[in-house]
């Protein structure tokens, strides 16, 4: 378990395996509790252990290009350049670009391709539909691990309840494809009603009296356009699924000592358990250090208004909120047992560079014991 303090030596010790030998790390949470930069902490701890690592964020804010200091990440892996025996590279997922991969890998000819990406419910939509960034973040994992060029791929989720969606969008995809309407739409045909069954033509006439009978003709054309592709999505849904299932796949539980960031970890967790998966660790971060404690004797208490004592006060309040980080954390942990808890105290400033990710990586990965050496 861990304290304030930070990981315990056989957390540390936990930890630093998870980096090291785990093919896939997805970090989960709330937002606004610094889990982008914990995703970018593991691949760099990877990298440090030998490991060539590729950390994935799905968030379209600067976060995880300012934590490893660069300017900027396209949708492929971009070289960090730093002093460790492996490599760290790092990506921002391009929903439509990598829709497009997709579509060109799927494709029978270059035809079928500009009928897809020509279309407007394509081009409007392929970026925003439900789902869709979800699934394309976990064709862009299965990319990188199929691949062959990493030993540890990290994705950094979206917020809690949207990382819940990601985790499922391979499922409710293959449900989609599966679905009879669908594909009864992907019938070749001259004039679109007489492809589609009764119930598919009630559908269609419901959706054409709001939205027009162009917009329906452009969606039964963007779903024909796709004949013969549905197999291959369905497949490789399919192989993320796995993916997803494999039992060295590592799903870390980032949060804050903040009782709403709490309680949506909480909420995370029980919906991973679920699903017959518990979290491979806890990570609590910007948690309040100890600096000492102080005591109720009237006689070791200094002066009434004098300096001393507006700074004994000061240290009672920290020591009080340390004590109720400590007791909110203790739940939590109870609650993702055996998985092995750590801590990151809150720190002078924020990660914006390399130096504060080994900063927060020597924290994280470190035992306990070696901190306070080091403190």
């Amino acid at each position: 378990m861990s304290d304030a303090a930070g990981s315990t030596a056989s957390g540390a010790e936990r930890l630093e395996a998870i980096a090291a030998t785990s093919p896939v790390v997805i970090c989960c949470g709330p937002g606004g509790v610094g889990k982008t930069t914990v995703s970018a902490t593991f691949a760099l701890e990877a990298a440090r252990a030998g490991r060539r690592a590729c950390v994935v964020t799905v968030d379209p804010a600067r976060r995880l290009a300012d934590a490893l200091g660069v300017e900027s990440l396209p949708n492929t892996p971009t070289l960090v350049e730093g002093d460790w025996p492996g490599e760290l590279y790092a990506l921002m997922l391009d929903t439509k670009g990598t829709f497009d991969e997709l579509i060109t890998r799927y494709s029978a000819n270059p035809e079928q391709v500009e009928s897809i990406q020509s279309n407007r419910i394509y081009k409007n939509l392929a970026g925003a539909l439900s789902g869709t960034q979800e699934y394309m973040a976990m064709e862009k994992l299965y990319e990188l691990t199929e691949s062959g060029r990493f030993d540890t791929v990290v994705v950094d989720t979206p917020p809690t309840r949207n990382a819940l969606d990601l985790l499922d969008a391979p499922r409710r995809l293959t449900h989609f494809l599966e679905n009879r309407i669908f594909r009864a739409l992907l019938m070749p045909t001259r004039v679109y009603f007489r492809a589609v069954g009764i119930a598919a033509q009630a559908v269609l006439r419901t959706i054409a009296k709001v939205a027009g009978a162009e917009i329906v003709q452009d969606a039964v054309t963007f779903f024909q356009a796709f004949g013969g592709m549905e197999e291959g999505f369905a497949e490789r849904a399919s192989a993320v699924r796995a993916l997803l299932a494999l039992p060295s796949t590592a799903y870390v539980l980032v949060t804050s000592p903040r009782q709403d960031s709490l309680d949506e970890a909480s909420f995370f967790a029980e919906r991973l358990a679920e699903t017959g998966v518990a979290p491979a660790a806890l990570v609590v971060n910007r948690v309040h250090p100890r600096f000492g404690t102080t005591t109720d004797d009237d006689a070791t208490a200094p002066p009434v208004g004098s300096a001393l004592a507006t700074l004994y006060a000061n240290l009672a309040t920290l020591d009080a909120q340390a004590t109720r980080d400590a007791a909110a954390i203790a739940e939590l942990a109870s609650r993702v047992a055996p998985a092995p808890v750590a801590t990151v105290p809150l720190l002078a400033s924020d990660v914006h560079d390399l130096a504060g990710l080994a900063l927060v990586a020597d924290q994280l990965f470190a035992p306990a014991e070696s901190k306070r050496a080091a403190g």
